[in-house]
């Protein structure tokens, strides 16, 4: 009777580690759990929308666009040297000086017959002087705010091209980002069918020594290939990852970004003149086009120093001795004026020397740079070309590595081949399926390189330009 009580509390126990270890592997999985529910909200986009979305947030666009903006304000600031000036002052003074304390009365319009008295002319008493203006100072020629504000207005254009450029710049980027989360995503694919492989070569390896066909050394070989079989996906899934949380950052988003397989389309290829030509409007190349027309502008800068300012202004005058802003006197004055620096100590002779060389400077660097833009592109087509043969090789390759490999899974069931040539035979079969995703891409890369040396990226990805112009007048 005890030992069936025994028993049955053994069973009892036993029945209640059970169950707790059951609620304990229940209790884990929920991380786990809420590991994959993140990741099933993880946010996914088509290539379009993710370019949109980087045009709008990326970081380095939009400061691309604020420095664009704060050039423009540069025109307002080189036209306001040509606006007139308006001007309030209020200034008090105090003075024993005969001079100062007789015109001070002077002005207030409080002269006696007394103040010509000679001891009060020449030992006045101290003087109290409130006097309160209005200036108004009117340019009429000034070279130097005209070629200034001609300058601002192309400098303002050229930043323009250049955030027009970084917008290209991030486009290509994003479908850059885009190939290789697809890419990733398909050497998955290809290394998860190696772990099967691999995975069907232990089995065989086993059955064989089992029914004494085999060595024990191949079922050891067999599961150290699997193995590293494994390594290689957990390598694959964690690239995968990591393209997402790159694409994110081209997003201004701290959270990995996903996009649809099925939205990651080769760019259009074109005839490389279409390419040449299109290259010769391409944005940054405009922006140093527009640089090297206002280095010429400097050399017209240096020179206006050599032209007079001439400008006309007024005055209207109050003057007070108890208060501020008083009126006892009042007064007005009209100006015309002409400043002319006839010597500055050579400074603008050799203002105007260096203008010249910063001009042939910009000039050389324009013409290296169109020409440096020319031979990225034939060598981008290049790349393209040899990366649409170098696809097409790896897919032939791909062709015969399976046929080997399953040539010689048969001969090895079979006991005609060894396991080593089996497995050499899986690895070239694995390295000709992870060539082909690698070579697909770099084709794809070098598409979107070519569109985006000639500047048609935008175009030939369809994104719409909804992007404001500049109103600079």
């Amino acid at each position: 009777m005890e030992k069936k009580m025994r028993r049955k509390q053994q069973m009892i126990s036993g029945s209640a580690v059970t169950y707790l270890f059951w609620v304990f592997i229940f209790f884990l999985s929920f991380p786990a759990a809420g590991l994959a529910g993140n990741q099933e909200l993880e946010r996914k986009l088509t290539v379009q929308e993710a370019i949109r979305v980087a045009l709008d947030e990326n970081h380095e666009v939009r400061a691309q666009r604020n420095a664009r903006d704060a050039r423009q304000k540069d025109v307002g600031i080189a036209r306001s040297y040509l606006l007139p000036r308006v001007s309030v002052e209020e200034r008090y003074l105090r003075t024993t000086n005969p001079g100062w304390a007789f015109m001070s009365k002077l002005n207030q319009e409080r002269i006696t017959q007394q103040d010509f008295a000679p001891d009060l002319l020449n030992h006045p008493d101290a003087v109290n002087d409130y006097q309160s203006s209005l200036t108004v100072e009117q340019p009429l020629f000034i070279k130097k705010a005209f070629v200034g504000l001609a300058m601002s207005k192309t400098e303002a254009v050229a930043m323009d091209e250049e955030w027009k450029r970084k917008r290209e710049e991030i486009a290509f980027q994003v479908v850059r980002a885009a190939f290789m989360i697809s890419s990733a995503r398909r050497y998955v694919l290809a290394v998860a069918a190696g772990v099967a492989d691999a995975r069907e070569h232990l089995r065989v390896a086993e059955l064989r020594y089992k029914n004494g066909l085999g060595q024990y050394a191949d079922v050891l070989r067999a599961s150290t290939a699997l193995t590293e079989a494994r390594q290689r996906q957990t390598v694959a899934e964690k690239n995968v990852i990591l393209a997402k949380r790159g694409m994110g950052l081209l997003l201004a988003s701290g959270e990995p970004v996903d996009v649809d397989d099925g939205t990651v389309a080769v760019l259009p290829l074109h005839e490389i003149s279409i390419y040449i030509k299109a290259a010769e409007s391409r944005s940054d190349l405009k922006a140093a086009v527009l640089r090297e027309e206002n280095a010429r502008q400097n050399i017209k800068m240096a020179e206006a120093g050599y032209y007079p300012y001439v400008g006309v202004g007024g005055t209207y005058q109050l003057n007070d001795h108890s208060e501020p802003f008083g009126s006892e006197g009042k007064n007005w004055q009209v100006m015309a004026f002409l400043r002319w620096d006839l010597f500055d100590g050579t400074k603008r002779e050799y203002e105007r020397a260096k203008a010249n060389h910063l001009a042939s400077q910009a000039s050389e660097q324009v013409a290296a740079m169109k020409k440096g833009v020319a031979f990225r592109i034939h060598e981008a087509y290049l790349n393209v070309i040899e990366a649409r043969q170098n696809t097409e090789l790896t897919r032939e390759a791909l062709k015969t590595a399976i046929e080997g490999a399953r040539l010689l899974a048969v001969r090895y069931k079979n006991g005609l081949s060894s396991l080593a040539d089996l497995l050499s035979s899986q690895a070239s079969l694995e390295q000709a399926r992870a060539g082909v995703v690698e070579r697909e891409n770099a084709y794809n890369i070098a598409v979107a390189t070519l569109s985006y040396e000639s500047g048609i990226i935008l175009q030939d990805l369809k994104i719409e330009e909804n992007s404001e112009r500049m109103g600079i007048r």
